[in-house]
């Protein structure tokens, strides 16, 4: 917690809580959110921001998967099922906390996804199954789709080990929902 964080470092000394504040300001001169997705990147010697994702030949320019938050694109990343590129919202749609359409970075969304030396063909929504994620999954299809750009979402539905007595209802239906041939 930030209170155990803030007592270690009244009682770690002076030269532990200096080394600390040195080291935070060296992050701060040379990570920046990536200038294409918003993911961490290391600042280049142009001057610019790209990260390792962006910077790779190998990915898939026209598969976008849109995520709410860094840790949601490191998520994804440790599976190693993403194959293309990605686009950090950096929040959520949500009415409730006083953020619209217009407090999302869309603008920026839709000028990646016709960015002309990398069309998107598929946007894969990425948001949490809550209902921001929900409601933001919604206007980001009805944004895109209205430019003919594919618009997926990922599946939601009982996780690999979990016993379905402990799932939720909204999870195990959309399970039902989503099932596959098999077999």
């Amino acid at each position: 917690t930030a209170q155990r964080f803030a007592l270690f470092l009244v009682t770690a000394g002076e030269d532990t809580a200096r080394d600390l504040g040195a080291e935070l300001v060296e992050l701060c001169d040379h990570i920046r959110p990536c200038a294409r997705c918003g993911n961490i990147a290391e600042i280049g010697d142009d001057g610019r921001a790209l990260c390792a994702v962006c910077l790779d030949a190998r990915r898939d320019g026209a598969l976008l998967c849109v995520v709410a938050r860094v840790q949601d694109l490191l998520a994804i990343e440790r599976s190693g099922a993403m194959r293309g590129r990605y686009f950090v919202l950096g929040r959520l749609l949500s009415p409730l906390e006083g953020v619209g359409a217009e407090e999302l970075p869309l603008e920026a969304l839709r000028a990646r996804a016709r960015d002309p030396e990398q069309p998107v063909r598929e946007v894969l929504v990425a948001t949490p199954p809550s209902v921001d994620g929900e409601a933001t999954a919604l206007l980001i299809a009805r944004e895109l789709g209205a430019m003919g750009i594919q618009v997926t979402r990922i599946a939601s539905g009982v996780p690999h080990g979990g016993d379905l007595e402990f799932a939720d209802q909204v999870t195990l239906g959309r399970a039902i929902e989503g099932r596959k041939s098999f077999g």
